[in-house]
């Protein structure tokens, strides 16, 4: 999921469906085992509640107190590290495999209780998982879409074609950008997806009182 410096936010595209899967369980096993939380994001997350598709990386969404903890115990399993950038990404890489460990997203999103407590466990590759609210992918796939990734709008668009989603919380966490997701919703029901009005209205209402929370992501 890219994001300021998105250019070193680039999986290898290289690793193989084997080897992505064999990193992904030890880097799950990593955090788990030292009980450290996470949730799972980007687009193996986004193939969980949206649409299936290509992934050569790993998202992983931990608090900012836990980022040079969640760091060393993938060190302990072999992986190299690295603090890319100390506001928002650090990176571990074993046998080609590129694990994203973010600390923050899109204009400052950050892992906080409600994430956790709305987390939904599912497998991927194989291995189980605690998988970001749908809700939440959706806004920071929102946020972060640009002109050089726009998978993330369709990833985003995927998200609200499946359902499942409880609109009053969506519409309280796009406070980080009320604009954009607010378009994302109006084109979404252009394409005869299910959008209620009062999530539309909700967000207009609060553009028009001042609240648009929209700037560089």
């Amino acid at each position: 999921m890219g994001m300021p410096g998105a250019a070193s936010h680039r999986g290898f595209e290289s690793s193989s469906p084997d080897a992505l899967a064999a990193v992904f369980a030890d880097a799950i096993a990593a955090l788990e085992d030292g009980e450290l939380p996470y949730l799972l994001i980007g687009g193996l997350a986004s193939a969980v509640v949206g649409r299936p598709r290509c992934s050569a990386d790993v998202d992983l969404l931990v608090r900012p107190g836990d980022a040079r903890r969640a760091l060393a115990l993938l060190a302990g399993r072999g992986f190299e590290t690295e603090e890319v950038n100390p506001h928002w990404l650090f990176k571990a890489t074993r046998d080609g495999v590129l694990v994203d460990v973010l600390f923050k997203g899109p204009r400052d999103v950050y892992a906080d209780h409600a994430m956790f407590a709305r987390a939904r466990s599912a497998t991927v590759l194989g291995r189980a998982v605690q998988v970001a609210p749908p809700e939440d992918l959706l806004v920071m796939k929102a946020l972060v879409h640009d002109e050089e990734t726009p998978r993330h709008w369709h990833d985003a668009l995927a998200i609200l074609a499946a359902g499942d989603l409880d609109w009053d919380y969506l519409v309280e966490r796009a406070r980080k950008g009320n604009r954009r997701v607010l378009s994302l919703l109006y084109y979404g029901a252009s394409l005869d997806l299910a959008v209620p009005g009062r999530a539309l209205d909700a967000l207009r209402r609060r553009i028009e009182a001042g609240g648009g929370g929209d700037g560089p992501a």
